[in-house]
């Protein structure tokens, strides 16, 4: 009778050969699907949803590019009166690389003037403009601009139009910020919605720093 070790070994050893073969397979089709994808382009991408985890995402993406010696940008277009932790640390450490632009002065029940409100958001888009149009930064993140479009602060048929005809071709641009407009998510190369599962906030947790800001 064969030992009950080595029908364990054996067993085990058919296993990894099976998970093998698969991942073999599994790379194969990859790297078939991956030949074909060798173009360069110039991304319109939205983080939207309820969710967290907006503008972290931007923010990572803007790490990223500063990594790669990418020349950035950041307009924020509400949290601007804010102290946060991105803002410290990119004008502390990455100046050279990453402009940052805090245009807005807090949610619009914070300043509750709304001409002020419409006067902040359109000089974060003059600001806007002004950075995408040059070729030589590679990323915009424009944090929080999805707020001002959906109260029209912004007029997203401008917007859209900016984004298709004067955009430079290779550069990326990221709108973030809850309910985006059904137009600007049709144009977009790449959307991410944020499904808000649970919230510390609603168990009278207030924003932290590190988490929130």
């Amino acid at each position: 009778m064969a030992d009950t070790n080595d029908i364990a070994a054996a067993t085990e050893g058919d296993e990894l050969a099976r998970h093998a073969t698969k991942m073999a397979k599994k790379k194969a089709a990859r790297d078939k699907i991956m030949a074909g994808k060798s173009g360069e382009k110039g991304l319109v991408i939205v983080h939207t949803g309820a969710g967290k985890g907006k503008s972290s995402s931007g923010f990572g993406m803007i790490l990223r590019c500063i990594a790669h010696e990418m020349p950035c940008a950041v307009v924020q277009f509400i949290k601007g009166a804010w102290d946060t932790g991105e803002r410290r640390l990119i004008e502390g450490h990455f100046g050279g690389l990453c402009q940052f632009h805090a245009m807005g002065e807090g949610f619009t029940w914070e300043t509750q003037d709304k001409t002020r409100d419409i006067a902040a958001a359109r000089a974060g888009w003059e600001k806007a403009k002004e950075l995408i149009r040059d070729p030589s930064i590679r990323f915009v993140l424009l944090d929080e601009i999805n707020i001002a479009l959906r109260y029209d602060y912004l007029d997203i048929d401008e917007v859209l139009g900016f984004l298709r005809d004067e955009k430079p071709p290779l550069t990326h641009v990221c709108l973030t910020g809850r309910n985006a407009k059904e137009s600007l998510i049709e144009a977009a190369d790449l959307v991410t919605e944020m499904t808000l599962l649970k919230h510390p906030f609603r168990s009278g947790i207030k924003g932290q720093p590190g988490v929130e800001f």
